[in-house]
């Protein structure tokens, strides 16, 4: 669950010495926490569209700041106890405001739970009431930690109808790259970048993030909104939304909103493993035909091409069998998970490192990508792939043949991905 920004860290008072372990639980028997309520705005118009849950202890006490509550639970291992009740909580309170009114709500949760427990999380939505839209929020930073967890948990919320909100955007610049994998319906810039907007590194992440919003409709909300400047500068941002003291810190009730639900409709994707990149492109581009010794510079092109771009990208590969997986290309990958924010590769028998850093997956014989070579580079202002099928024979490795397609078609090159990393969270 996200240290929630209505009170910046800054102006939390965390007391270090609670016991993370009684009191909490007196807390969580006793229905001590709560929600308080704070409004997501539109920035054009100024109306109210939503209102993102932000989890409370008893005030007066040190259980009141979110920092202490969420340290204390992790310490005792009661993370998911608290997120079930702060789910709990706010549904509850947005379901009795939506009997009369639609409401829109942000929920946070933290990635072990998103993970782990994502029965609980999409147990605690389905007890909305049916005027209530969901959106679950998640960190950024969590997600090259098990992102093929964090994809198939996220497509099963979606698939319950509660779209996604990528949070703290800009912290972690490289994982820019990661955000056309999981496709968010809402796109929150780190309150951070309000302060920094003049700086190149800024305008990156305002660029990539405006790039990924202009091509999928995803909302951009701009955190931390605290004066009338700060709302020109979310604007100069691209954001079309805004958070922050400007409009209220925070109240106990959901206020009347302006609904406008299709502006946070979730929007599920295929992330199914029953299909293969090559699959996917040989329906929608010509093939053609080479011997590997003139697709092997094509796909080395393709990985250096990861290398060069200001914000890194990810690099995905199928390599048939883990024999291909030669000393030479240990070296280069080595380098890759040095460098990028996620590479991964796939083949029979492919250990689960195959190189430092890099995350590998065990093929079945049976999987259509057993034949597959292929290569997927998928960033925030990257797209390409090289995907071929291997022809039956039994040529020297160099003479092996192969059909092949080579596409630079953003959604194209995002299906080829999104079949890879499927089969990671199936290894």
């Amino acid at each position: 669950m996200r240290t929630p920004d209505v009170v910046p860290a800054s102006h939390e008072d965390v007391d270090a010495d609670v016991d993370p372990d009684a009191p909490l639980g007196a807390l969580l028997r006793g229905g001590g926490l709560h929600c308080v309520y704070q409004a997501v705005v539109d920035l054009d118009t100024g109306a109210t569209l939503a209102h993102e849950a932000l989890l409370r202890g008893p005030a007066g006490t040190a259980w009141a700041s979110p920092l202490v509550l969420l340290e204390a639970a992790r310490a005792s291992g009661r993370l998911v106890d608290v997120e079930r009740a702060s789910l709990r909580g706010s549904v509850a309170d947005a379901s009795r405001g939506a009997r009369e009114r639609p409401t829109t709500l942000f929920v946070n949760v933290e990635p072990s739970t998103l993970t782990a427990h994502v029965d609980v999380i999409l147990e605690e939505v389905g007890r909305r009431a049916p005027n209530v839209q969901v959106v679950v929020e998640i960190t950024e930073r969590a997600l090259a930690n098990d992102l093929a967890g964090v994809l198939a948990a996220t497509e099963r919320l979606r698939m319950a109808g509660c779209a996604i909100a990528l949070d703290d955007v800009g912290v972690a610049p490289e994982s820019l790259a990661l955000i056309p994998l999981l496709r968010p319906e809402v796109v929150k810039l780190d309150l951070g970048l309000l302060r920094t907007v003049s700086d190149v590194a800024t305008l990156t992440v305002a660029g990539a993030v405006g790039a990924y919003a202009e091509e999928s409709g995803a909302e951009v909300v701009a955190e931390g909104v605290e004066t009338a400047a700060d709302l020109g500068r979310a604007r100069v941002l691209g954001a079309t939304l805004g958070q922050g003291w400007f409009w209220g810190r925070g109240e106990r009730d959901i206020r009347p909103t302006t609904s406008r639900p299709e502006r946070f409709a979730a929007k599920p994707l295929d992330t199914s493993p029953h299909t293969s990149p090559y699959l996917l492109c040989e329906a929608a581009r010509g093939v053609r035909r080479a011997p590997k010794r003139l697709l092997l510079p094509l796909s080395l092109t393709l990985e250096t091409m990861a290398l060069q771009q200001r914000v890194p990208p990810v690099l995905l590969a199928g390599f048939e069998h883990a024999r291909f997986f030669t000393p030479a290309t240990t070296r280069r990958f080595t380098e890759y998970a040095a460098r990028l924010p996620f590479v991964g590769a796939l083949g029979v028998d492919m250990p689960a490192e195959p190189a430092p850093g890099v995350r590998g997956a065990a093929l079945s014989p049976q999987d259509p990508l057993a034949t597959e070579w292929t290569v997927v580079v998928l960033g925030a202002h990257t797209a390409a792939a090289l995907v071929a099928r291997e022809l039956a024979g039994s040529n020297p490795d160099g003479d092996r043949e192969f059909d092949f397609v080579v596409t630079y078609d953003r959604a194209l090159v995002g299906a080829a991905a999104h079949a890879l990393v499927a089969r990671l969270a199936l290894s």
